[in-house]
Protein backbone atom coordinates (compact mmCIF):
# COMPACT_ATOMS: atom_id res chain seq x y z
CA UNK A 1 0.00 0.00 0.00
CA UNK A 2 1.14 3.10 -0.51
CA UNK A 3 1.29 5.98 1.54
CA UNK A 4 -1.28 7.96 -0.68
CA UNK A 5 1.00 11.10 -1.39
CA UNK A 6 0.00 12.93 -4.59
CA UNK A 7 3.22 14.65 -4.60
CA UNK A 8 5.72 16.73 -2.92
CA UNK A 9 3.99 19.86 -2.01
CA UNK A 10 7.55 22.09 -2.00
CA UNK A 11 11.11 21.75 -1.40
CA UNK A 12 12.39 24.17 1.95
CA UNK A 13 16.03 25.52 1.10
CA UNK A 14 17.88 27.55 3.26
CA UNK A 15 19.10 30.51 2.21
CA UNK A 16 21.76 33.09 3.45
CA UNK A 17 20.44 36.50 1.86
CA UNK A 18 16.68 35.86 0.61
CA UNK A 19 16.64 39.64 -1.06
CA UNK A 20 19.61 37.88 -3.23
CA UNK A 21 18.02 34.56 -3.82
CA UNK A 22 14.33 35.20 -4.64
CA UNK A 23 15.13 37.19 -7.58
CA UNK A 24 18.08 34.82 -8.64
CA UNK A 25 15.14 31.70 -8.16
CA UNK A 26 12.71 33.61 -10.02
CA UNK A 27 15.13 34.61 -13.18
CA UNK A 28 16.60 31.16 -13.23
CA UNK A 29 14.02 28.98 -13.13
CA UNK A 30 10.66 31.54 -14.50
CA UNK A 31 9.76 31.72 -10.93
CA UNK A 32 6.84 33.90 -9.15
CA UNK A 33 6.97 35.52 -5.50
CA UNK A 34 4.06 34.02 -4.41
CA UNK A 35 3.96 33.82 -0.30
CA UNK A 36 6.14 35.72 1.90
CA UNK A 37 6.58 34.90 5.82
CA UNK A 38 7.35 37.32 8.63
CA UNK A 39 7.95 36.40 11.99
CA UNK A 40 8.09 39.15 14.79
CA UNK A 41 8.40 41.78 11.88
CA UNK A 42 11.26 40.13 10.16
CA UNK A 43 10.96 39.09 6.64
CA UNK A 44 12.12 35.25 6.98
CA UNK A 45 10.90 32.89 4.20
CA UNK A 46 9.55 32.82 0.94
CA UNK A 47 6.97 30.63 -1.31
CA UNK A 48 7.92 30.55 -4.96
CA UNK A 49 5.63 28.87 -7.44
CA UNK A 50 5.83 27.74 -11.41
CA UNK A 51 2.36 28.98 -12.23
CA UNK A 52 2.22 26.36 -15.72
CA UNK A 53 3.71 23.15 -13.88
CA UNK A 54 2.50 23.78 -10.08
CA UNK A 55 5.73 23.15 -8.42
CA UNK A 56 6.75 25.24 -5.19
CA UNK A 57 10.29 25.99 -4.06
CA UNK A 58 10.33 27.88 -0.06
CA UNK A 59 13.71 29.83 0.45
CA UNK A 60 13.73 30.38 4.57
CA UNK A 61 16.54 32.75 6.07
CA UNK A 62 19.50 30.57 7.42
CA UNK A 63 19.28 32.56 10.40
CA UNK A 64 15.59 31.66 10.65
CA UNK A 65 16.43 28.06 10.85
CA UNK A 66 17.17 25.53 14.01
CA UNK A 67 20.22 24.50 12.51
CA UNK A 68 21.56 27.31 10.22
CA UNK A 69 22.00 24.34 7.72
CA UNK A 70 24.82 24.81 4.78
CA UNK A 71 24.19 22.88 1.82
CA UNK A 72 27.31 24.50 -0.04
CA UNK A 73 27.85 21.26 -2.92
CA UNK A 74 25.31 19.32 -2.40
CA UNK A 75 21.99 18.14 -4.54
CA UNK A 76 19.40 18.76 -2.02
CA UNK A 77 17.00 18.50 -4.80
CA UNK A 78 16.66 17.08 -8.66
CA UNK A 79 13.73 18.65 -10.68
CA UNK A 80 12.96 17.13 -13.84
CA UNK A 81 13.01 19.05 -17.18
CA UNK A 82 10.00 18.19 -19.77
CA UNK A 83 12.75 17.44 -22.14
CA UNK A 84 16.05 17.21 -23.40
CA UNK A 85 15.22 20.31 -25.51
CA UNK A 86 14.50 21.85 -21.93
CA UNK A 87 17.73 21.00 -20.18
CA UNK A 88 19.54 22.47 -22.85
CA UNK A 89 17.31 25.85 -22.90
CA UNK A 90 18.16 26.09 -19.23
CA UNK A 91 21.72 25.97 -20.03
CA UNK A 92 20.83 28.90 -22.38
CA UNK A 93 19.04 30.46 -20.01
CA UNK A 94 21.65 30.27 -17.22
CA UNK A 95 24.55 31.30 -20.31
CA UNK A 96 22.36 34.30 -20.83
CA UNK A 97 22.01 35.39 -16.83
CA UNK A 98 25.53 35.11 -16.23
CA UNK A 99 24.87 31.93 -13.62
CA UNK A 100 27.63 28.87 -13.86
CA UNK A 101 26.57 25.66 -13.95
CA UNK A 102 27.75 22.25 -14.83
CA UNK A 103 27.17 21.93 -18.56
CA UNK A 104 25.26 19.00 -19.49
CA UNK A 105 26.32 15.46 -18.48
CA UNK A 106 25.44 12.28 -19.50
CA UNK A 107 24.91 9.18 -17.34
CA UNK A 108 23.55 5.69 -19.03
CA UNK A 109 20.30 6.96 -18.02
CA UNK A 110 19.79 10.44 -19.03
CA UNK A 111 21.40 13.45 -18.69
CA UNK A 112 21.92 16.04 -16.01
CA UNK A 113 22.59 19.75 -15.44
CA UNK A 114 23.90 21.27 -11.44
CA UNK A 115 23.33 24.57 -11.39
CA UNK A 116 24.82 25.86 -7.68
CA UNK A 117 22.72 28.68 -6.34
CA UNK A 118 24.05 32.54 -4.51
CA UNK A 119 24.60 29.99 -1.47
CA UNK A 120 26.38 27.13 -3.87
CA UNK A 121 23.43 24.66 -2.93
CA UNK A 122 23.30 22.57 -5.83
CA UNK A 123 20.11 22.23 -8.37
CA UNK A 124 20.40 19.14 -9.98
CA UNK A 125 17.41 19.07 -13.52
CA UNK A 126 17.57 15.08 -14.37
CA UNK A 127 16.66 14.48 -17.56
CA UNK A 128 15.80 10.83 -16.80
CA UNK A 129 15.11 8.14 -19.70
CA UNK A 130 15.76 4.71 -17.77
CA UNK A 131 13.19 2.22 -16.09
CA UNK A 132 11.50 3.20 -13.28
CA UNK A 133 10.70 -1.12 -12.75
CA UNK A 134 12.75 -3.16 -10.97
CA UNK A 135 16.40 -1.76 -9.56
CA UNK A 136 19.62 -0.57 -10.87
CA UNK A 137 21.86 0.72 -8.23
CA UNK A 138 24.79 3.21 -9.32
CA UNK A 139 28.20 3.72 -8.20
CA UNK A 140 30.30 6.69 -8.55
CA UNK A 141 34.32 7.64 -7.76
CA UNK A 142 35.39 10.72 -7.00
CA UNK A 143 32.40 12.19 -9.15
CA UNK A 144 32.87 10.38 -12.22
CA UNK A 145 30.57 7.49 -12.66
CA UNK A 146 31.68 3.67 -12.95
CA UNK A 147 28.88 1.61 -13.30
CA UNK A 148 25.97 0.07 -12.27
CA UNK A 149 24.61 -3.25 -10.00
CA UNK A 150 21.52 -5.47 -9.33
CA UNK A 151 21.73 -6.08 -6.01
CA UNK A 152 20.82 -3.51 -3.44
CA UNK A 153 22.78 -2.74 -0.54
CA UNK A 154 20.24 -1.31 1.77
CA UNK A 155 18.10 -2.61 3.57
CA UNK A 156 14.20 -2.36 1.66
Amino acid sequence: MSAQVDGILQVKLPVTDLSRSVPWYCAVLGLRLWMEFVEDGELCGAGLIDDEAGFTLALRDRRATISGPDLRGFDVVALRPRSFAALEQLVARCDELGVGHSGIRGTPDGSYLDVPDPDGTVLRFYHYTGPTTGFTGMEMRDGAFVGTYDTPRSPA
